[in-house]
């Protein structure tokens, strides 16, 4: 195995970090370089809505290449991964029109049902296989088209957050796969957009650009790039740009049998499939198809996560600031099945006060409300830990292998009470780690695309011997049991 150093920037939706892997004698090591605030922003040159500040993340992605360089360390190769669906839209001159809006604006609030008197909502799915989510690509340019018609008419490209990334520095144009497919405009049967999505939009499908896989390689850094940080020429390879594409690549199972959690602000549970799942029974309970790292697609469903507890620590900083270790130790003192919540109700979308929503919801389901910190964090992460059983269930019946444990990947893998509260709902061990996973799935593609590894197999080999794995054992599953038999005779997550 050549020994290489990969770069690897890792853009989530609040906080980037460029990290350095090198593999050597079998086993990869990790260095993060750079870390840096990340977050939608408010300008009025965009009427107040919320975007991303592209001049800011280019400027930390050079600082990341200046920190490579300072640290004597010269990568074969970058990549780039990032949440999905948020897209930036060029001119035809190839410069960037507003800054791409962020998912969590709320101009695509109704849009789906306004969309489905066009294209029914069933041939939707049907033709995507993605779970309706009111902030897909899809339905942001739904509102586009009717809320800015000219800032579409003067466009003629749309790139993914990190496709635009690597445009800018290598100014070639290229959708991956990936983060494509989570747009709801990417048909998985066919690999090509869906024209009649295209055409109920009155846009058309010429604004997308070509498909790229992951370990292609997009081009080499522009030379005015070079020259600012003086990190060389180097390529940018396409990775599993959608950050739990390269997260899921990242899961260090030996074999099949498992279905993964990569757990931070948002949950996403699901299981590794050769095939897109698209049927009635998918339709029904709305999960998403995904591409996936190797050909594989990413079968799962979005939970809302950590954006619980995240909302409530920044709304409680006003009085006291929580290291989220001692949130973690709040919660063990307190007694478990006391508040539940469904975490994806629609009031935990973005309330103007995340506890006051917690609250409210608990009282509307005949239970008592929260009052206390302690009391709120546990009710988090009870509520989380349930509905990962309640989802779990549901993947059992279109998996096409036994599902023998759950690998919780990501920031959550460090979050010991939530695993073991985890392995007690789901009845089957919890496999904790890599808590980097989407990095080392970033940079792992990169190692297969240099021909350091040859397969996914090999690759995840390669993650086992060089991470610290932690194995949850269920307890207490007959209380569990009688919980969660409780909700479901209460319909609590109808």
């Amino acid at each position: 195995m050549k020994e290489l150093s990969f770069l690897a920037f890792d853009l989530g939706a609040t906080s980037g970090r460029s990290i350095v892997g090198t593999l050597t004698d079998g086993k990869l090591q990790m260095q993060e370089l750079t870390r840096f605030p990340n977050g939608p922003v408010q300008s009025p040159k965009q009427g107040g809505r919320l975007h991303w500040d592209m001049d800011s993340i280019s400027t930390s992605v050079n600082h990341g290449f200046r920190a490579c360089v300072e640290a004597n360390i010269k990568p074969a190769s970058v990549g780039f991964d990032s949440w999905g669906v948020d897209f930036g839209i060029l001119r035809k001159d190839g410069t960037l029109q507003n800054s791409p809006y962020s998912y969590r604006d709320p101009q695509t609030n109704g849009m789906p049902e306004k969309f489905f008197e066009l294209v029914p909502r069933r041939e939707v799915y049907d033709a995507t296989g993605i779970q309706v989510m009111n902030f897909n690509s899809l339905y942001q340019l739904f509102a586009m088209k009717q809320l800015e018609p000219a800032v579409l008419e003067a466009s003629s490209s749309l790139l993914f957050i990190p496709d635009l990334l690597a445009y800018l520095l290598t100014q070639e144009m290229r959708n991956e796969l990936t983060i494509a497919t989570t747009s709801q405009l990417f048909n998985p049967r066919t690999m090509t957009w869906e024209k009649k999505l295209f055409a109920a939009l009155g846009i058309s499908p010429d604004i997308m650009q070509p498909l790229i896989m992951p370990g292609e390689t997009v081009g080499e850094i522009k030379d005015s790039i070079t020259l600012k940080t003086g990190v060389g020429s180097i390529p940018v390879v396409a990775v599993g740009t959608h950050d739990t594409a390269s997260a899921v690549f990242a899961v260090p199972s030996p074999d099949k049998n498992f279905a993964y959690l990569s757990s931070g602000t948002w949950s996403l549970m699901g299981i590794e499939s050769e095939e897109p799942i698209i049927n009635d029974e998918s339709y029904r309970l709305n999960f998403t198809n995904e591409g996936g790292v190797g050909g594989t697609t990413r079968f799962l469903k979005n939970i809302t996560g950590m954006w619980l507890l995240e909302r409530c620590k920044a709304e409680w900083a006003g009085r006291k600031e929580y290291a989220y270790s001692e949130l973690v130790d709040m919660a063990k003192g307190e007694p478990p099945f006391r508040f539940f919540v469904d975490p994806d109700a629609p009031e935990f979308a973005n309330p103007q006060s995340m506890t006051a929503a917690i609250a409210g919801h608990c009282t509307s389901k005949g239970q008592p409300a929260p009052v206390a910190d302690a009391e709120f964090v546990r009710c988090i992460f009870d509520s989380l830990a349930m509905k990962y059983r309640y989802t779990l269930n549901m993947l059992k019946g279109f998996a096409p292998h036994p599902i023998e444990r759950l690998h919780v990947i990501g920031g959550g893998a460090k979050n010991a009470l939530l695993n073991q509260l985890t392995a007690n709902a789901i009845g089957l061990p919890v496999v904790a780690g890599p808590s980097e996973a989407t990095a080392i799935g970033n940079i792992m593609v990169q190692a297969m695309a240099a021909g350091c590894v040859k397969s996914t197999d090999e690759a995840r080999e390669v993650i086992r011997a060089s991470v610290q794995l932690e194995t949850y054992r269920p307890q207490d599953t007959d209380e569990w049991d009688k919980a969660f038999e409780k909700l479901i005779r209460q319909s609590f997550y109808a």
